[in-house]
């Protein structure tokens, strides 16, 4: 394998400790472990839609724990209002001034269980943060820790009592997925694991929020060949004009998929993508931002679009 650099080379044990520890508190999951990490080191957030009990929220836990992070839990109900997500000014009588209590934003991970049972006046707290790692309030703004991720979670198939994410929402998530039920060996693992479970708190820190600052910079000099950029840039274009698409990709979504491509290709331990690379990572960074027509699928509308464009040599 060929290495980006050589501190990029002494970054790559650390990576592997990071997967060995998720392995420990997350059974059977590589894919959607290998999903989190594209969207954390391309500098973007993930979307986990998923049935209530897989692990979503055990996932969020033990990756702040592994890069010794601040780790922060939004309860997303119909009541909670904005300032319950960024913060608020309070008088303090003391000092006879209004004093900033910092909201849950001001962590490393974030997680925003159900987001979807949050009104859209308390969702749109997040377009700002999650864009520009910032909150504005009473027209102050403040920076929140870097690095900053974003998990939401939300139940695809209870809708009582929910709103959907709009779409600048979702677009602001680089990947959607979830993680599915486990196979009988992997569920049969974890209830053997219950004698010796590790809970996410006692995990040890591999790697820490700066290294993952310097993580996400290397990712960035991952080379993409220019007929792989065609290639990506054809899929994202034909969203637009497909006719079973009201709305398609937006130019957002196209460096959310060619970052996302640079940090799959980091993590495979190579400095230049392949076009296997942008399959794989289709469905996931793309489906979620299509509005589809009449009834259809964006998973299988980016399936076929992969199925009929050729593959660059």
């Amino acid at each position: 394998m060929i290495c980006l650099s050589e501190e990029s080379q002494g970054m790559r044990e650390r990576i592997d400790q990071l997967l060995q520890n998720l392995d420990k508190t997350i059974v059977g999951k590589q894919r959607a472990i290998r999903l989190v990490l594209v969207a954390l080191f391309s500098g973007g957030h993930a979307l986990l839609e998923d049935v209530p009990g897989v692990g979503k929220t055990l996932l969020a836990k033990s990756l702040a724990r592994c890069i010794d992070g601040k780790f922060q839990r939004l309860q997303c109900t119909p009541d909670l209002l904005p300032t319950d997500i960024t913060g608020t000014n309070i008088w303090n009588p003391s000092s006879g001034e209004f004093q900033f209590m910092a909201g849950p934003v001001f962590a490393n991970v974030l997680l925003a269980d159900e987001i979807n049972r949050a009104t859209p006046r308390t969702q749109s707290a997040l377009l700002e943060v999650m864009e520009e790692q910032q909150v504005t309030i009473d027209g102050i703004s403040r920076p929140v820790q870097e690095p900053f991720f974003v998990i939401a979670t939300q139940n695809p198939v209870e809708y009582q009592g929910t709103f959907p994410l709009p779409e600048a929402q979702m677009d602001r998530f680089t990947l959607s997925f979830s993680l599915g039920y486990p196979s009988h060996t992997e569920e049969l693992e974890m209830l053997q694991r219950l004698q010796h479970m590790i809970a996410p708190e006692a995990l040890t820190p591999c790697i820490t929020p700066e290294e993952v600052q310097v993580l996400q910079r290397q990712c960035t000099q991952v080379r993409i060949e220019t007929s792989l950029q065609q290639y990506l840039l054809e899929l994202v274009r034909l969203t637009r004009t497909h006719e079973q698409v009201t709305l398609g990709v937006s130019p957002r979504g196209s460096v959310a998929f060619y970052r996302a491509v640079q940090a799959l290709a980091f993590l495979e331990d190579r400095d230049y993508a392949l076009p296997d690379d942008i399959k794989f990572l289709a469905p996931y960074v793309l489906a979620h931002r299509l509005i589809p027509s009449g009834g259809h699928q964006g998973g299988q509308i980016v399936a076929d679009l992969l199925s009929t464009i050729a593959v660059p040599r």
